[in-house]
């Protein structure tokens, strides 16, 4: 390839020729200073504690054909755009044969329920008879091969590298979770959707998009890159972009009969739901494997999602069905108690709310016990308010870390602390969440529900500069059968 074919849908300007462009070879594209080679272009992207402008003359002098800038550095073989890292996203795009074209993409965006509907929308599209390839926050997945998955939305380079391995393992569509640090930092630059879905909106990542007006424009970014919208009625700020939106818009609900989709007659166990979805014409008797008006809510979005796409009904509820549930999502841990261990991820006010509501019915004679803990290094406001809803709707309360990262664990537990002493519920604290697992797994008895809150499909707890182990599934089953052992 050329510099010129690397620049395609780009605008620039530039002090190199066109001519010159079109003769001088690329091989390569990086944001980062030390992987630049003989033949990269280099594109110098603005962070938070460093700026690449200050190493495009060194990355020239290493053999760059070429740096991308966002300001004039006077160098010889410079590109100027007016944002990097929406160039750097096409130039990414362009290196792997604009790869997402040939697929259909489908984009799920909102602050809680982005992975459910992910994987339903997968397995309604796979039982449909269509090869489908999966990015998300759990693992990025082609088939039945799965890859690891380090950010929600990966980097362009990478997000493009596996777009052109999905195109080539024969993929139709690709489910992708689309993050409002993404959308913001422009990673889905060049990407087109055949549909985007807007699950909600509630208080979360404030520590980077500093207010909720922020944290929604973010979100709002991904509907101007769709040919069909797919948006939540039952959410304020679901009904208030499907206002902006317009006609043609797919909306589902809950609660409401002018939405595209709704639910009706929804009938919930501790182990899955069912309900009629309901439209012009339309009614379908469907099931989802996970409990909840939140998992209907959910199922709900993959519906309309899949709906847009022209999927039929009767296939939509037998891939709804079909799919066994989401790991690290109002997950049963299997262990031999007499009473049910849950861990969940939610890490947020509403997503708490949520779980331990629909938990707390079934926990019948017993009580609900809520192991939970705050992130460190992140929006402290939301500390107290899930303090408080813990409080609130669990018969005992475990506060432990997290993922405390480079903040002190004792700030944030003192920070969350006020929220739940504002009810009389019973508490304990224990800042090493190993302790306080074991320290609730000995609480614990018959007919209890003890739900772990905030990790739910992680296998790692990041301490201070340390990344260490900490898959709660398998440590739990490893706690009781060490218990198990001791009482023999």
């Amino acid at each position: 390839m050329t510099l010129l074919d690397y620049l395609d849908g780009i605008s620039y300007t530039a002090s190199i020729s066109r001519e010159e462009m079109g003769e001088t070879a690329a091989v390569s594209v990086t944001n980062d200073s030390r992987q630049v080679r003989e033949g990269s272009i280099f594109v110098c992207v603005r962070g938070g504690r460093f700026d690449g402008h200050d190493k495009a003359a060194e990355a020239l002098e290493n053999g760059a054909a070429a740096v991308v800038v966002e300001r004039d550095l006077g160098l010889a073989r410079q590109i100027q755009v007016e944002n990097a890292r929406a160039a750097y996203a096409l130039l990414c795009k362009n290196h792997f044969g604009r790869p997402g074209e040939k697929l259909s993409l489908v984009g799920i965006t909102g602050t809680s329920g982005k992975t459910t509907v992910a994987f339903l929308v997968k397995s309604i599209l796979e039982q449909a008879g269509n090869r489908v390839g999966l990015i998300g926050t759990i693992h990025n997945q082609i088939g039945e091969m799965e890859f690891p998955a380090k950010h929600t939305t990966p980097d362009p380079y990478q997000l493009h590298a596996m777009l052109d391995r999905m195109r080539e393992a024969g993929c139709r569509y690709v489910v992708m979770e689309a993050s409002s640090h993404a959308l913001d930092q422009r990673r889905l630059e060049g990407c087109r959707f055949a549909a985007a879905v807007f699950t909600n909106l509630s208080q979360d990542h404030l520590d980077y998009h500093g207010t909720m007006e922020n944290y929604f424009a973010a979100k709002k970014k991904l509907f101007a890159m769709a040919d069909a919208a797919v948006v939540n009625l039952d959410d304020p700020k679901g009904e208030q972009l499907a206002g902006e939106l317009g006609p043609g818009t797919v909306t589902f609900s809950l609660e409401r009969d002018d939405a595209t989709l709704t639910a009706r007659n929804i009938s919930a166990t501790v182990k899955g739901s069912s309900f009629l979805m309901v439209g012009e014409r339309l009614i379908q008797r469907t099931k989802v494997a996970m409990p909840g008006r939140f998992s209907v809510s959910n199922a709900m979005a993959a519906a309309a999602a899949c709906y847009a796409l022209g999927i039929p009904p009767e296939q939509i509820a037998k891939g709804l069905a079909a799919c066994p549930g989401v790991p690290g999502r109002a997950e049963v841990i299997p262990a031999p108690v007499d009473y049910t261990i849950i861990r969940d991820f939610a890490h947020a006010p509403e997503e708490l709310e949520q779980i331990i509501t629909t938990l707390r019915p079934y926990k019948g004679t017993g009580r609900l016990i809520t192991l939970f803990g705050c992130a460190g290094d992140r929006d402290r406001t939301k500390r107290a308010a899930m303090g408080e809803i813990v409080a609130k709707y669990s018969d005992l309360a475990v506060l432990t870390s997290d993922n405390p990262r480079t903040e002190d664990e004792g700030q944030i537990i003192d920070d969350t602390l006020p929220g739940l002493k504002r009810y009389d519920t019973p508490y304990e604290v224990i800042p090493d969440r190993y302790q306080a697992i074991v320290w609730a797994l000995e609480q614990a008895r018959k007919d209890d529900i003890l739900l772990l809150a905030g990790k739910g499909h992680e296998d790692y707890q990041v301490l201070r500069e340390e990344t260490i182990f900490f898959d709660e599934k398998v440590l739990v089953q490893q706690i009781l059968e060490e218990k198990a052992k001791g009482g023999k």
